[in-house]
């Protein structure tokens, strides 16, 4: 007998009719054996509906006040399927996010779970009883048992947390596809159906548009173990198993905040190689990394920084022993980009550096918390260590620094994100996925797994940052302090001396919503901190490829360029 954490969307609960035809399958889930704990959302298009009727009444509606009112409608829906389970002569009872024992951040319209208080649940599911749970929502810590719900995606998170409290042997997302999809398939019939993907990989697809899963339900799967499978609510397919590595011990405590960082990794063995003043146009980018991967040149971080005027500035880094190969790679081509320059403009140079090293933190818990990559540039800095190269992605944020301050760097990172010794990693190391030929092939394994994009991302771009330590621990602070999560970080290779003092350009991509905000404000404080122009431009998308195969493998991110 297993015990199974089932969560059905809005669709799936839409109308009476599909209530009971869920009340049909959870049904037959437990005549198997089974004991099952069932996680819904609100019916079909209710919290939109509920949403409406508050706008009706305020243009900017109190956000303890919406959380009273949407929690109403996961509510209406947890009755009726205990209903619709009861005339099928299967006990059940109905549950909201406070009855369940569901403790969250005294933080409305967002909040992130603390712990659930499994002692009652744990009691009906031991009765025999189907335990019918609203999802989206919870109650704060605080005495006044405030009513909170989780955001975007919350019933998703709300079922693999209960799973992870109930040490459930799987969890269940019931949706209105098949399974995690190579593409949208109302757009493009020839849609794949993956078998399995890592929770790395459905983390980064999550967070970059991807809408099957919200990251932060993959986030808790992956941080304690949840066995997670995608499936139809329409169907007996066998959908999409979510697969995670064995759990580390988390405690249940302060489940969705303990740690947001779990490694600190570094790599003493990296060079730099850097092309400045390369022509700003489509193609270049291409013919670089095409050679690259064409002399087998292995590729670690790349950076393209904010370009000046027609030219930017191009950096990669790769492992010591390949540096001359690709050094050579560069020299040798940077001779025709100069040929398509302006002579206006200074030509293309190649630059090299070596003794750098990479050091950086990883952990699931890092997506949507402002403030953890300003903490990991605040400790540096405290450190006296000052960052050359930023790359971020969902789930890591990685610095190049000086090699002779790399074992500072880590034991600074170490301590201040409380990473044991023996955690340490050591040494080297659209909306939907969009399908493409050339990338993704259903019969034979490939390295990347699914591309998505992102239309909601806007970039901001600071002019002549002094290049010293601690300036983008300041920066990224600030934005914290306004609950403003940054996504992508560029640090510009060429550096002015203006009045004596290095500078650099630095730019990052946030949330549309927050992008003339996050402008207001970096505007007003540009005199105090010394930096120049904050440039902000919301006419950009994100195309990213994911797939853990990728390292190791040259020529997927000159393959990438090409297209």
């Amino acid at each position: 007998m297993a015990l199974i954490v089932q969560k059905y969307g809005g669709t799936s609960v839409g109308s009476v009719e599909r209530i009971q035809a869920v009340a049909q399958r959870v049904y037959k889930t437990v005549q198997a054996g089974n004991s099952l704990v069932v996680v819904v959302s609100a019916m079909g298009k209710t919290t939109d509906g509920l949403v409406k009727l508050a706008n009706e009444i305020s243009p900017n509606p109190n956000r303890r006040e919406m959380d009273m009112l949407l929690s109403t409608g996961e509510q209406v829906t947890i009755a009726l399927l205990s209903m619709a389970l009861q005339e099928l002569g299967q006990p059940a009872i109905s549950m909201t996010g406070a009855q369940v024992g569901i403790v969250t951040e005294a933080e409305h319209s967002r909040a992130r779970i603390l712990h659930i208080e499994t002692t009652r649940l744990t009691r009906h599911i031991n009765e025999g009883k189907v335990v019918v749970v609203a999802g989206f929502q919870g109650t704060s810590s605080a005495g006044e048992m405030e009513i909170t719900t989780l955001g975007r995606g919350g019933s998703d998170t709300s079922a693999v947390a209960i799973a992870a409290a109930l040490k459930a042997n799987f969890c269940e997302i019931y949706t209105d596809v098949p399974g995690i999809l190579t593409t949208d398939p109302r757009l493009v019939a020839e849609a794949q159906l993956m078998d399995a993907i890592t929770c790395d990989e459905m983390l980064e697809l999550a967070s970059l548009g991807a809408k099957v899963l919200h990251p932060r339900a993959v986030e808790i799967a992956r941080n304690y173990g949840v066995p997670l499978v995608v499936r139809s609510s329409w169907t007996d397919q066998p959908g999409t198993w979510v697969t995670s590595a064995k759990p580390q011990g988390r405690s249940l405590i302060n489940l969705e905040i303990a740690r947001p960082v779990d490694h600190v990794e570094f790599d003493t063995d990296q060079a730099k190689v850097a092309l400045l003043r390369v022509p700003d146009k489509p193609g270049v980018a291409a013919r670089l990394f095409g050679e690259i991967s064409r002399q087998k040149v292995d590729v670690d971080l790349i950076i393209q920084s904010v370009h000046e005027g027609n030219s930017n500035d191009i950096a990669f880094t790769v492992t010591t022993p390949i540096l001359k190969r690709a050094e050579a790679v560069a020299t040798a081509i940077a001779p025709a980009l100069r040929s398509q320059s302006n002579p206006k403009f200074d030509e293309a140079e190649v630059m090299v550096e070596h003794n750098i090293a990479k050091v950086s933190i990883a952990g699931a818990g890092m997506i949507g918390r402002p403030g953890v990559a300003a903490k990991m540039f605040a400790t540096l800095a405290e450190a006296g260590v000052n960052i050359q190269m930023i790359s971020t992605s969902e789930v890591k944020v990685s610095c190049v620094v000086d090699a002779n301050q790399c074992d500072r760097a880590v034991l600074a990172l170490r301590t201040a994100f409380e990473i044991e010794v023996g955690e340490q990693g050591a040494g080297s190391r659209g909306e939907f996925l969009t399908p493409n030929s050339s990338l993704l092939t259903p019969h034979s394994p490939s390295p990347v797994r699914g591309v998505a994009l992102d239309l909601n991302q806007a970039r901001l771009a600071i002019r002549q940052l002094p290049d010293r330590p601690g300036m983008a621990a300041k920066l990224f602070g600030l934005l914290a302090q306004h609950n403003i999560s940054v996504d992508m970080i560029i640090q510009s290779q060429r550096c002015r001396v203006i009045d004596g003092v290095p500078r650099r350009d630095i730019a990052f991509t946030v949330s549309q919503i927050d992008g003339e905000n996050a402008r207001e404000m970096l505007t007003q404080v540009a005199a105090e901190l010394g930096w120049g122009e904050v440039v902000l431009d919301s006419a950009i998308a994100k195309v990213s490829i994911v797939g853990a195969g990728m390292v190791g493998q040259p020529g997927v991110a000159a393959k990438c360029l090409k297209l």
